[in-house]
């Protein structure tokens, strides 16, 4: 029988939905499971991008350019400026979500074998894409005891080799909830220019800010002109997680032209995608202020009730909607599991048609690199309404009880 490639077993899976067999089971047994596993908000998308949907008068549902419609750069233009990010239309690619974004600049600018740099925890599919790349990652570790802060530039520069030729951050954090301010972000330019470095940034969540420190883009750097590459997305800040519409920009020619060469190969982003996407940004302003309150409200309940739980600790997200949370379990993954198999609650009163409740996390050793650094934590995602997250938070201080004392 034929073998698969080295790549598809040296592939991981994906922490976030490696569990998503034992939900299913969960279901079918009528227990509804609360998803804090995965950053799909429950908020409706926008009403003016969903009358847009409804309402595409075309009759073909043609190719697009291979790096988006110019109509929806021209927005996204207007958009970033105001977070003082200052683009043409030129500078932005759309693409296939932003994990594409990521899996092109990859590709653009590392040959299989470069080094990257990254702080862990980091987005788990960040590993999956530089697998797929054949980019080597290497990692600074930053701590859940000072809140996930940069680490020191001085840990940076020991990860450094021959081999080095990026940089990537994520801002806001995903999955720590940490905001780097503008002064850790230029502490990394002087790394950067030093070893001449690209510094790709991942500023999906700039929308969710809740300490009240001003968004930082590190476009604006301006002497990093030609180093930055941000991944952008509209999945988050307008719920349509599903589009698969996210962007590139780079003041980078050379960059762009290669990332071009890639997204023409695939030939074009999703068109229907596209459509709502660009009836997404102007005239929803209201709407993104009521998406920033409601998850800042759920933010404060969630992690308030999360500190009250014996043995449970969660820092203080500043951004974006998710939190990595220490556990007083030996194996988090091996309690998740758990969870999902052998645990369910059925609050006082409930009248559901659910004959109980149980919680999916996702296991943050598939966050590191380094997993024993992560055993004892998981991520949450606090997308559920309030209600939801109340029912959750019993669920797991019931489900720590219980599974401490088997």
């Amino acid at each position: 029988m034929p073998t698969i490639s080295q790549r598809g077993i040296n592939m991981p899976a994906s922490p976030i939905r490696k569990l998503s067999p034992l939900a299913d089971d969960a279901k079918n047994k009528n227990i509804k499971v609360l998803h804090l596993n995965i950053g799909q908000p429950d908020l409706p998308s926008p009403q003016k991008a969903l009358n847009a949907l409804k309402h595409i008068n075309r009759t073909t549902l043609e190719y697009s350019p291979s790096q988006g419609f110019k109509s929806l750069r021209d927005k996204l233009v207007s958009y970033y400026s105001k977070y003082n990010i200052e683009l043409s239309s030129d500078e932005i690619m759309v693409t296939c979500g932003g994990s594409e974004a990521l899996l092109l600049a990859f590709l653009s600018c590392l040959n299989p074998g470069d080094e990257i740099i990254m702080t862990e925890p980091s987005y788990a599919n960040y590993l999956g894409i530089a697998q797929a790349a054949g980019v080597v990652v290497k990692t600074v570790t930053s701590t859940i005891e000072n809140s996930f802060a940069l680490p020191s530039i001085t840990e940076f520069e020991k990860a450094v080799t021959h081999k080095t030729k990026a940089i990537l951050i994520c801002n806001p954090n995903n999955p720590t909830g940490y905001v780097y301010s503008k002064e850790e972000l230029l502490q990394l330019k002087d790394i950067v220019l030093k070893h001449d470095l690209y510094l790709i940034a991942d500023e999906v969540y700039r929308e969710f800010i809740y300490n009240g420190v001003e968004f930082f883009s590190a476009l604006r750097i301006d002497s990093l002109r030609d180093n930055v590459i941000v991944v952008d997305s509209v999945s988050k800040r307008y719920s349509e997680c599903g589009i698969r519409i996210g962007m590139l920009l780079t003041h980078n020619a050379d960059v762009r032209n290669a990332v071009l060469k890639f997204e023409q190969s695939r030939l074009s982003p999703p068109l229907l995608g596209q459509l709502v996407a660009e009836a997404s940004i102007e005239g929803t302003e209201d709407y993104s202020k009521q998406c920033y309150d409601e998850y800042k409200a759920r933010r404060d309940f969630f992690i308030s009730g999360l500190n009250k739980i014996e043995g449970v600790y969660s820092p203080m997200p500043q951004g974006a909607f998710y939190t990595v949370v220490s556990l007083p379990v030996d194996d988090a993954e091996a309690f998740c599991r758990w969870c999902l198999s052998s645990f369910s609650y059925k609050p006082e009163g409930d009248k559901s048609k659910y004959d109980g409740y149980t919680v999916m996390f996702a296991p943050a050793s598939g966050f590191y690199e380094n997993r024993e650094i992560g055993k004892k934590q998981v991520r949450m995602a606090y997308v559920l309404c309030q209600e939801d997250l109340k029912i959750a938070l019993e669920c797991l201080e019931l489900a720590l009880k219980q599974y401490n004392s088997k």
